[in-house]
């Protein structure tokens, strides 16, 4: 797995769960301006992974802006830092001196099988990768990328963060005719970040465990600001766990596109549910989830951390 992330708070758990599950083999991490600005989330990826005694995955920083226009983060989410909470201030491994294009490309070259991309934020890093080296494509498994919705979104009526933010690019990634499943709001807003959650990864007496509730804290506090939910959902350790275990997610098969210029629904994602439009299928749509399983499988990465 390589993963592609803007660290975030949802992004931290995701990336505990790749680098604590036994099942995956984290080969690298790229980071992508989305949540906070690029150095954010790259210093942001490099602490998480660093908590996670994990320094020996490389980390490479990527696009500091979408294709087209300007970066609008989501502080009002994430805070300053993108991971604002729990105190961070651990050593961390340099950054790698490539472009995160780069050397995810090295590292599709250089696996012995073909790999899953999951992205966690916008795809401007996965989207000019299928551009600009088309031989990687067989190298990849599938791309695996949390964002969208089914329904409404939570940036625009009908647009989701991600997508939102760089719909250019996720309109590359969805035709590129690779295997995609999307993983979207319509699903990650079955799995929230209870008190009694919270309370269990404080239960875990650890440090990581510790950090894992104190984001969750802070991220709770930010939804019910922002969207009246006193429980937030936990985003993007789905569209790993969906990797981990694909029975944890349920999925359908559907047309799936990118709306690029409506006036209201620009950043939308179209999908076909009901195949009215007569479009190929090209996408597994993730439409439910087991969260009990989900919070177990979670919980079982993050216990084994210090």
């Amino acid at each position: 797995m390589i993963i592609d992330c803007d660290p975030g708070h949802d992004d931290a758990l995701a990336l505990l769960l790749a680098a604590g599950d036994s099942r995956l083999r984290l080969l690298g991490v790229t980071t992508v301006a989305g949540n906070q600005t690029l150095d954010k989330t790259t210093r942001n990826a490099q602490r998480i992974l660093a908590l996670a005694g994990a320094t020996d995955v490389p980390v490479a920083a990527g696009c500091d802006r979408p294709l087209l226009g300007e970066l609008t983060v989501a502080a009002d989410i994430h805070g300053t830092s993108g991971l604002d909470g729990p105190d961070l201030d651990v050593p961390v491994a340099p950054v790698a001196d490539v472009h995160a294009i780069e050397l995810m490309r090295r590292l599709l070259a250089e696996s012995a099988e073909p790999v899953t991309l999951v992205a966690l934020g916008p795809l401007t890093n996965v989207a000019l990768l299928l551009r600009t080296h088309p031989q990687v494509h067989s190298r990849v498994r599938r791309i695996v990328f949390m964002g969208g919705s089914t329904e409404r979104g939570n940036t625009t009526p009908y647009g989701e963060f991600n997508i939102v933010t760089d719909p250019e690019a996720a309109d590359i990634v969805v035709r590129s005719g690779l295997p995609l499943t999307m993983i979207g709001l319509n699903v990650t807003h079955q799995v929230r970040a209870t008190p009694e959650i919270i309370g269990e990864f404080h239960g875990l007496d650890s440090r990581t465990g510790r950090v894992c509730a104190e984001l969750m804290t802070f991220f709770a506090g930010a939804y019910l600001r922002n969207f009246g939910l006193a429980d937030p959902p936990v985003h993007d350790p789905v569209a790993v766990a969906c990797v981990l275990d694909p029975a944890l997610v349920q999925t359908v098969t559907a047309p799936l596109a990118i709306e690029l210029t409506g006036t209201y629904t620009r950043g939308a994602t179209v999908v076909d549910l009901h195949h009215r439009t007569g479009r190929a299928d090209n996408a597994q749509i993730a439409v439910g989830i087991e969260a009990e399983a989900f919070w177990r499988t979670l919980m079982k990465a993050v216990s084994r951390y210090t």
